[in-house]
């Protein structure tokens, strides 16, 4: 296998000339979408109204998905495609100019008074009634066509431009760092990754190499985060949400009640991690907390390190005690080079998984510098891929997922791997990996905590105006000290707000709670899978399935699970916080 992934299914290159006859075609149906669109509206039958523009979205997305897939894939790789970025702005015109037609089906949709009766009389419109649903609600909040056409052309040119800018610049910066007395230059991303070195030297200077590069360059995030989050509170205002948060509550098909029920619980054990921050700094030489850079420090005498080689053999066998199915879709992503690997300049950092609809196949990008962290990471990415495998089994208009259920394959897979992981290790070992897990849990719930806390505090302080660079990094560093409390010292991450993609990306606001529904969903649904064993794995594969279909309380149902009681946040909190226990009590013995 390449350690690149493979895009040739799409197209060999730029210059592929069906390429061009694929970003045509995109041009050609936007040109005729809205004709389409007010000529469907002209029928007197409301059935075929509604199947029509079933069909006809279907043949945007076979049209655009192709192209759009393998710009933005070749983008994610080499932030300096100047052709991805052509071909990005094209596409993004091209959506822009449907709007109006989309504006008027809309309010069709919303004044249709027997929507239900309709729906009921077609087997296709059925399958469809969710997405149906749910454009009903969000016309609440659409302004008239005219100007929702105009929001939509400055957009391009606002909050994706500014986003576009700040990828691209974080993407490009390099800084001299100091690893055993030579001067290298790195990529960001491979100082960040500095922070998993065994040598106390090398994370602090990684972290002192990372806070330099970040000061350079933090006046352009914060423009493009005040672009983006002054947009957003524009829109919000104009359209009637009464904040962002209740707009991408709306969006991500979730209700109030559950997020409160959710935090609620998370609040109640902060104090449980912290003591895990304390125990952990304890181990490492500090007192009164750690510093933000020991965060990701490996304990221990164990050296546990992963290649990739040695990862995807850890994925695909933990994979296959859970299931063949899931163990057979991993190892087809891997033979056909669906992941890209390593990190290099340009590449974006992170990791993160993409659905790729002309071939009903995923694409992966990971930067993995050999860390058990990595192969952790890997399974959580194929965990997406596989949630995508599922969802692929139906319509291409219901493959998506509110974003609090786009988490729920990606963590249980990931617990899948660092459960087995831990108890086939040594002690030595075991307190190691239990340690790897607990850090990724403090990362999703105490960190996650933070950047909802900075969040809400920057929406509230945007309203009166721009930030500085200054004055975005003490909100980052009030919500730390309001999550992490007396976990780490005084030595924070003020600028965390620069490296997490989610604050830039256009429409999607408090990208961060979904990632804490995740994990302690994913936790509910593997004490059912210990409670039932294999019935529970057909049930899983169709609560995948049937996620773009429901809402987040409707899919939880599937498996008999309430989200909106506390108390089942608080049973998945208790399995982590006896985790955290195992740990203390191991790191009191092992030497």
């Amino acid at each position: 296998m390449s350690l690149t992934w493979n895009l040739s299914g799409l197209f060999e290159s730029f210059q592929d000339p069906k390429l061009k006859k694929a970003l045509e075609a995109c041009e050609k149906i936007a040109k005729e979408s809205n004709q389409k669109i007010d000529d469907l509206l002209n029928q007197d039958q409301e059935v075929m109204i509604l199947e029509g523009y079933i069909k006809h979205s279907e043949e945007i997305r076979n049209a655009f998905s192709g192209v759009m897939s393998f710009a933005s894939l070749s983008f994610s790789t080499d932030s300096n495609n100047k052709e991805a970025l052509i071909y990005l702005d094209k596409l993004q015109n091209f959506q822009t100019s449907m709007v109006g037609g989309q504006v008027r089906f809309e309010k069709h949709l919303a004044d249709l008074e027997n929507f239900d009766e309709v729906i009921s009389k077609s087997d296709l419109l059925k399958e469809h009634k969710a997405m149906f649903e749910q454009m009903r609600i969000k016309n609440k909040y659409s302004l008239d066509e005219t100007s929702e056409t105009i929001i939509s052309k400055m957009r391009s040119t606002g909050a994706y431009s500014w986003d576009t800018l700040q990828k691209k610049t974080t993407s490009d910066i390099t800084e001299t760092v100091m690893i055993n007395g030579e001067e290298k230059v790195l990529p960001l991303q491979s100082i960040r990754n500095m922070a998993f070195e065994k040598d106390p030297i090398l994370r602090k200077a990684g972290y002192e190499a990372e806070m330099k590069a970040y000061k350079k360059h933090d006046y352009i995030s914060a423009a493009a985060l005040n672009g983006i989050k002054g947009e957003s509170l524009t829109l919000c205002e104009l359209k009637g949400y009464k904040s962002p948060l209740e707009q991408t509550l709306i969006n991500s098909k979730m209700t109030q009640e559950t997020l409160d029920a959710m935090l609620s619980a998370i609040e109640k054990y902060l104090p449980k991690f912290r003591s895990y921050l304390k125990r952990k700094g304890e181990i490492l030489g500090h007192e009164n907390g750690m510093p933000f850079y020991e965060m990701m420090a490996p304990l221990g005498d164990s050296d546990i390190t992963y290649p990739f080689e040695k990862g995807k053999a850890l994925v695909l066998k933990q994979f296959k005690k859970y299931s063949d199915r899931l163990h057979d879709f991993a190892l087809r992503a891997f033979e056909n080079d669906w992941i890209d690997v390593e990190p290099r300049q340009g590449k974006r950092g992170g990791a993160f998984c993409a659905q790729v609809m002309p071939l009903k196949e995923s694409r992966v990008l990971i930067n993995y510098t050999g860390k058990l962290n990595n192969a952790i990471t890997l399974a959580h990415e194929l965990g997406h891929a596989y949630h995508n495998e599922n969802m692929f089994e139906g319509s291409m208009l219901n493959v998506g997922s509110p974003m609090p259920l786009a988490e729920t394959a990606s963590i249980f897979c990931e617990t899948i791997v660092k459960k087995a992981a831990i108890d086939e290790a040594s002690p030595q070992d075991a307190m190691a990996i239990l340690e790897v897990a607990i850090q990724g849990y403090n990362q999703v719930i105490v960190d996650i905590y933070a950047r909802y806390l900075f969040e809400t505090d920057l929406f509230e302080a945007r309203k009166n105006g721009p930030l500085s660079a200054d004055d975005i990094s003490d909100l980052m560093i009030k919500a730390q000290e309001a999550s992490y409390g007396d976990g780490i010292n005084e030595v924070k991450h003020k600028y965390m707000w620069m490296n997490k993609v989610h604050y830039y990306m256009p429409q999607r606001d408090f990208y961060n709670f979904p990632y804490s529904f995740g994990l302690l969903f994913a936790k509910g649904l593997y004490g059912k899978y210990e409670e039932i064993g294999d019935d529970f794995k057909p049930k899983f594969d169709h609560l995948l399935a049937s996620t773009g279909k429901m809402t987040v309380e409707e899919a939880a149902q599937l498996l008999d699970i309430d989200v909106t009681d506390e108390g089942f946040w608080i049973q998945s909190l208790e399995v982590i916080s006896k985790e955290i226990d195992a740990f203390i009590a191991l790191s009191k013995v092992v030497k």
